[in-house]
């Protein structure tokens, strides 16, 4: 959660960290002789989103946990906003703002009813807050169900009146710890939405996601942990050019044609893979300058084709090659959170 207070500016020289809204510096956290975060670093710039990417069990939660002051570290520390989380708590809560797994507001209060009681608790005044909750829930798109009990609300809704209520005091940063899980494909995209709009205007992001196409669509860099270490960081491109070359992808209009289209492909240099129940075709590419060579040949050939295109590996293929599975294969018996219980 968020307060009023604004974080301290000290005057003088520059620090280079200044433009550093997170960071993150050796922590580790263990339970008993389980070590769940074992020496997790890494640096998040003002106004960016920062992907941390898993499985269950990888040890995401109990970082946050650790950086939003809720769990100390047995070792290393993290800023928030230039303040420490063991030296500065206070501060570090007074210049963030955290959505949970599971949302948090009041079923039985209405909407409107959820911003004033947590925005008292805030002490923010009656007319600020007034102002405020209004322009949160026409934000968040919830006017209409503003004065509505909780418990009338979708999944979606009360996801975003969670964060709604989390930007009360207009922290600066944000985490956001599985924010879409549960929700429908359509919540998921308006939330996206609406994280979006936020950074636009400067709010510094940490999501932890299990959804590769998440990070994939909102995150400026990827930090990809597992077992409690990370294991691979870079923007979204970066990651995936980790995975392998992007590969072109060809379908003849005809079957009677695969023959001489493959005759075509080889001409790449690369190994051809034919499907020949979907009349398509694959190859290792080198980027648009193979593709346009490609569609020049089969421009003077005469092959018809149905399709034409270049394939780049997805987060999911990053995370295959990483790790050795899939995000979604790896459940886990006990999630970052009971752990920290």
């Amino acid at each position: 959660m968020s307060s009023t207070a604004a974080p301290a500016v000290t005057a003088g020289r520059s620090d280079p960290r200044d433009d550093i809204a997170i960071e993150a510096i050796d922590l580790v956290k263990k339970f008993g002789d389980f070590t769940a975060v074992d020496g997790v670093s890494f640096t998040v710039p003002q106004g960016t989103v920062l992907g941390l990417l898993g499985p269950n069990g990888a040890g995401k939660t109990t970082t946050v946990r650790m950086m939003t002051t809720l769990s100390p570290p047995t070792s290393g520390t993290a800023r928030i906003a230039g303040h420490d989380v063991q030296a500065e708590p206070d501060l570090v809560r007074r210049s963030m703002g955290l959505t949970g797994q599971a949302a948090t507001v009041d079923e039985i209060l209405t909407g409107r009813e959820n911003i004033q009681m947590i925005g008292g608790l805030y002490g923010i005044n009656r007319r600020e807050l007034r102002t405020r909750g209004t322009d949160l829930l026409e934000q968040f798109n919830l006017t209409e169900a503003g004065n509505k009990p909780v418990r009338e609300y979708s999944g979606g809704m009360r996801r975003r009146l969670d964060l709604a209520v989390s930007l009360l005091a207009a922290p600066p940063v944000l985490f956001l710890d599985e924010p879409t899980t549960g929700l429908d494909p359509r919540s998921r995209s308006e939330l996206w939405e609406v994280l979006r709009s936020l950074v636009a205007q400067g709010t510094t992001l940490l999501l932890t996601t299990q959804y590769l196409e998440e990070a994939d669509h909102l995150a400026d860099r990827i930090v990809v942990i597992d077992k409690g270490t990370i294991i691979a960081e870079g923007t979204s491109l970066e990651l995936k050019e980790q995975a392998g070359a992007a590969s072109l992808v060809l379908t003849v209009s005809d079957a009677a044609d695969i023959p001489a289209a493959e005759a075509l492909l080889r001409k790449t240099g690369g190994e051809v893979f034919i499907d020949h129940s979907s009349r398509k075709l694959t190859t290792p590419a080198n980027g648009l300058a193979d593709l346009t060579r490609v569609v020049g040949w089969f421009d003077e050939s005469g092959i018809e084709v149905d399709d034409l295109g270049l394939a780049r590996p997805s987060l999911d293929d990053v995370f295959l090659s990483l790790t050795g599975h899939r995000a979604e294969d790896e459940t886990g018996d006990t999630t970052d959170e009971e752990q920290d219980r």
